[in-house]
């Protein structure tokens, strides 16, 4: 495949895709001698162990850019589909087009698709047949865990292969790079190291959001520096000329990815170790990635009840208040309950007494231990209850000094189960005590 031309007004991001493999910034784990990836980017078509690839890794980690690489550097049939515009039909006639080449002329095909977590199912079982003959070599890329969003048949027959974000040090190689490459910024401006720091920082391991980042300072920098410096001297982008350029890190987090389940995972861990600084800084990073504020108020009630529950039954109602001046006000004002919330609850006493009260009867339940009710507890005032002898022997507690009478209320199978347990923090300590007493009198 040739490499097409790229314009110099193409993005930086663009300009700097490497050529080759050996150009590639970071994911040295995967391209070391004999790995999958260097044996698909061989000349040689007849190299063993070509296998379909599914890349799997963060925004930015390099997966179209190894791709391009691949078909840059190998001599087999260089096929793009992206899973955003593609369907089956198309899908269909790059493997007619593959079966032909090899029947044919003796040419393999590498088919490589993005965003294949976009395809359905049936998109996805359309690959099948190519893949297990072997009409193309697939190479498809996700940034949703494959586990989840890819079908088995296509997992059991591609090798998975894992990208992590980019360390500091390659998006130094990276942007440095950048700055002297005649397809980059040609040493138009040079780059401080606060600057570079910072470009750094803001990239979060995103090898594209860094080049955009210094392609927007690198603007700046020149605009700025129009008139002020003596001809031939480059501009320096600094720290300053960054955070002009760039309001805010753009945060990796794709509101139906991994990224949102990592992060309100972390957010409800956060509070349930009773550090709200952490759980803080998680609700900050959702509120910046547009998540919805009612999911995240949903998520505080939910965890008010089932990680704190009795022992601070303030925490619930605090969390339906924040909930409910979320709904009413909106953001950005709503964050402010919202954060009022979170620190509440993360500073609470914890007890999962409640939820596993609540889930030892439901197993109960379900197996079938219910048995009936007892029947002194039944209701006796339908026609031909009392006949039946419903509510007969039935002891009124208001009628009790002690407010609490000795009384089955379990059906006669689960007499003796026990299944809230109060915990021996915040108010259940006292709940504890209080229960103890109660079930000496009512279970005798």
């Amino acid at each position: 495949m040739d490499t097409p031309s790229i314009s110099q007004t193409a993005p930086l991001a663009v300009r700097m895709r490497p050529r080759t493999l050996d150009e590639v910034v970071g994911q040295q784990h995967l391209l070391r001698p004999g790995s999958p990836l260097r044996v698909l980017a061989e000349a040689d078509e007849s190299a063993a162990g070509a296998v379909s690839l599914i890349l799997w890794g963060p925004p930015g980690t390099g997966k179209t850019t190894l791709a391009q690489a691949i078909a840059a550097s190998s001599g087999r049939r260089f096929v793009e589909l992206s899973a955003v515009t593609a369907g089956i039909k198309d899908v269909r006639t790059v493997m007619e087009r593959a079966l032909n080449d090899r029947d044919l002329y003796g040419v393999s095909t590498v088919l490589f698709l993005d965003e294949i977590h976009r395809f359905t199912k049936a998109q996805q079982d359309a690959l099948l047949p190519g893949v297990e003959n072997g009409w193309v070599t697939l190479v498809a890329a996700t940034t949703e865990n494959p586990s989840f969003s890819v079908i088995s048949p296509l997992l059991s027959r591609s090798l998975l292969l894992t990208l992590e974000p980019l360390t500091d040090d390659d998006l130094v190689v990276l942007l440095r790079r950048a700055v002297e490459d005649p397809r980059g910024l040609n040493g138009s401006v040079e780059l401080s190291d606060e600057g570079l720091a910072a470009l750094v920082q803001l990239a979060s391991g995103d090898a594209r959001r860094a080049l955009t980042g210094l392609e927007a300072s690198a603007a700046s920098a020149l605009a700025e520096g129009e008139g002020e410096r003596e001809q031939g001297e480059p501009s320096v982008i600094t720290a300053e000329t960054v955070s002009a350029s760039i309001d805010r890190a753009l945060l990796r987090y794709d509101r139906q990815g991994d990224e949102h389940y990592d992060v309100i995972s972390a957010f409800i861990k956060s509070i349930r170790g009773s550090d709200p600084d952490a759980a803080i800084h998680y609700l900050a990073r959702m509120i910046e990635a547009g998540e919805d504020p009612r999911f995240i108020a949903r998520r505080l009630m939910v965890h008010a009840a089932e990680d704190i529950g009795m022992a601070d039954p303030q925490a619930l109602p605090i969390a339906v208040a924040a909930a409910e001046a979320t709904q009413l006000i909106g953001l950005p004002e709503a964050r402010i309950p919202l954060a009022e919330a979170t620190i509440y609850l993360a500073t609470a006493p914890k007890s999962n007494a409640v939820i596993t009260a609540i889930d030892a009867a439901i197993s109960d339940v379900r197996g079938g231990g219910f048995g009936r009710v007892p029947i002194h507890l039944r209701d006796g005032h339908y026609p031909g209850a009392k006949r039946l002898g419903h509510g007969k022997g039935y002891k009124y507690p208001h009628n009790d000094p002690l407010g609490v009478v000795r009384q089955q209320h379990l059906p006669d199978e689960l007499a003796d189960r026990v299944y809230y347990r109060p915990g021996e923090h915040g108010n259940e300590r006292a709940v504890a005590e209080r229960l103890e007493k109660i079930r000496r009198i009512t279970r005798g």
